[in-house]
């Protein structure tokens, strides 16, 4: 479906067209793939845009999946069923670890300060795609606690299931590409790598060169 993440960006602004050129719109990308996508997004819809920070509780016995998800404020959703083996401890030693991650995601991505005011905004919250759902779901519960006008969950891939419980908690969710059975996000890309946070910095530097260069 999608060349790279820089390519997924640029179709799934097209699907947002509603939302562009309006100063009530902000995109929220989650690192780190999310934010070369939602760069994208910005761009085309001409809105103000951020990072928030959400981490995947990730098993102790691998990294590949998880069975929830951590966000910058403290908001934690754990999927119960997909509890394989994990102690409380595990449960906890994870969690003290990830939001050490965030705490380095924040002062490394975001300046150290605090996400954009969103109150009363239509939020666009964005990824490079959707396997399991815990890092969306709890996003979404965060961000609902901001009180924004509406969020739409916007992502390139995601399995029909996830799609579905989203569109019961979110606004409006748009997924571009969504097999049957799913297996991977990176099965929708031809060219799939991890993202650094240098390559973070460099995206954010270039989104804002292309907003200095749009206002003159």
């Amino acid at each position: 479906m999608f060349y790279d993440r820089k390519d997924a960006g640029r179709k799934l602004a097209l699907t947002l067209e509603k939302y562009k050129n309006r100063n009530d719109v902000i995109v929220l990308a989650i690192p780190r793939g999310g934010v070369e996508v939602g760069a994208e997004v910005a761009k085309y819809l001409h809105s103000d845009f951020d990072l928030v920070m959400c981490r995947k509780l990730q098993y102790p016995y691998t990294t590949e999946s998880g069975y929830g998800a951590l966000c910058e404020d403290g908001t934690v959703y754990i999927n119960e069923y997909a509890l394989d083996g994990v102690t409380e401890e595990d449960i906890e030693r994870e969690i003290a670890r990830q939001a050490r991650e965030i705490q380095h995601r924040i002062t490394v991505l975001r300046g150290g300060r605090k996400l954009k005011n969103i109150k009363d905004k239509i939020v666009i919250l964005v990824d490079d795609g959707i396997a399991m759902g815990s890092t969306m779901i709890a996003a979404l519960s965060m961000l609902k606690k901001l009180s924004p006008k509406k969020i739409v969950v916007a992502v390139s891939t995601a399995s029909p299931q996830i799609v579905s419980y989203l569109q019961e908690i979110a606004d409006e969710v748009i997924a571009l590409y969504t097999p049957s059975p799913f297996y991977a996000v990176a099965d929708a890309y031809r060219n799939w790598y991890d993202v650094s946070d240098e390559e973070v910095l460099a995206i954010l530097q270039d989104l804002e060169n292309f907003i200095q260069n749009d206002k003159k």
